[in-house]
């Protein structure tokens, strides 16, 4: 009766609360619509002119338009490819304001004066203060309509939600050359994970540092729909992929340890033999309970060794990820012996 009667009440306060929550349910952009565009598009007042214009005013650009023509977004300025063409106000936004006022005649005069004509930075985007979300919109308003697999999950990987952008691993005006090449991938990774890079000084550690593996080996580093970037569903299935004597299917396995090598070995590095998380014994005992160890006799009787425990489980169990092997006996249990 107590809450039928507090009923009218409740609706009154409901009544009231709701207008006032309404404007916390709207949709509202991070900046005002005209501001975001100009981040993205540049000066809306300025009008493209082509790379050609833009390079021909100035000699200030020399060696990238080289290295640009020369790589593989400046192969698509060919309109012979019948790609969508991809120039320098592309990323820049349009050049007409740079190079208002720059002739001929004041580049000749620099030139005899030993100095390059400049053109005026500040009408371009201003990418290095850009919001990581909005540097990398940048890159992925072409990435992203086209055949590059790979990013298609980059707005819901770990790096995006880190506001980590494109141009934080890619320098676009190092060279021809665009991608990152494989000796320097580890360097680059481990400037934001200097505790994993620590991890593989570790006695016992994945060959990173000896260039035999690479980050991105197990990690997709453009997104993943996965836990920790991993580019296979299950952390078994990123390990099988080196390791496929290990993968199975097996009669008899190691219980729930089969969907997660991290349960016994730590992934990066680990002070213990073959990236194990704790010696042996004690990493086993985490799970199993000690038992009495036994010889067998040359007679074939067997005999219990009472107290005697011996420090590494895989002298007797050799094969501890999985075995198709019945234990010594002829029993249908498993020891993982055989």
């Amino acid at each position: 009766m107590g809450v039928i009667r507090s009923l009218p009440f409740i609706l009154i306060i409901y009544t009231l609360l709701l207008p006032a929550c309404g404007p916390l349910k709207v949709p509202k952009p991070i900046l005002p619509i005209a501001e975001y565009e100009r981040l993205l598009a540049g000066r809306l007042d300025a009008d493209y002119v082509g790379t050609d214009q833009c390079l021909s005013a100035c000699h200030f650009h020399d060696q990238i338009r080289r290295d640009f023509d020369a790589s593989t977004m400046g192969a698509q300025l060919s309109e012979e490819t019948g790609l969508p063409l991809v120039n320098c106000e592309s990323c820049h936004g349009p050049g007409s304001l740079a190079i208002a006022g720059l002739t001929p005649g004041k580049v000749a005069r620099d030139a005899r004066a030993g100095k390059q004509t400049p053109c005026n930075y500040n009408t371009f985007i201003p990418i290095k203060e850009l919001p990581a979300q909005a540097k990398s919109l940048i890159c992925l308003k072409c990435h992203t309509g086209n055949a590059t697999f790979n990013l298609h999950d980059w707005n819901v990987g770990e790096h995006a939600a880190a506001d980590v952008s494109c141009l934080d691993c890619h320098n676009i005006h190092a060279g021809p050359d665009l991608k990152v090449q494989t000796e320097e991938i580890a360097g680059m990774c481990f400037s934001c994970h200097p505790e994993i890079q620590a991890e593989f000084f570790l006695p016992s550690h994945h060959p990173v540092p000896e260039q035999r593996v690479v980050c991105t080996d197990c990690h997709q580093q453009h997104g993943s729909p996965y836990g920790k970037s991993l580019r296979r569903e299950t952390v078994k299935e990123t390990c099988t992929k080196c390791h496929g004597e290990k993968e199975g299917p097996f009669l008899y396995e190691h219980a729930e340890n089969t969907e997660d090598c991290t349960t016994c070995h730590r992934p990066h590095g680990s002070v213990n033999n073959n990236l194990l998380a704790l010696q042996m014994p004690f990493l086993c005992l985490q799970c199993h309970p000690t038992h009495q160890t036994q010889q067998t006799e040359t007679d074939g009787s067997v005999r219990d060794l009472k107290g005697a425990i011996f420090t590494r489980c895989t002298d007797c169990h050799s094969r501890i990820h999985g075995t198709d092997t019945p234990s010594v006996g002829g029993t249908s249990k498993g020891r993982l012996t055989h």
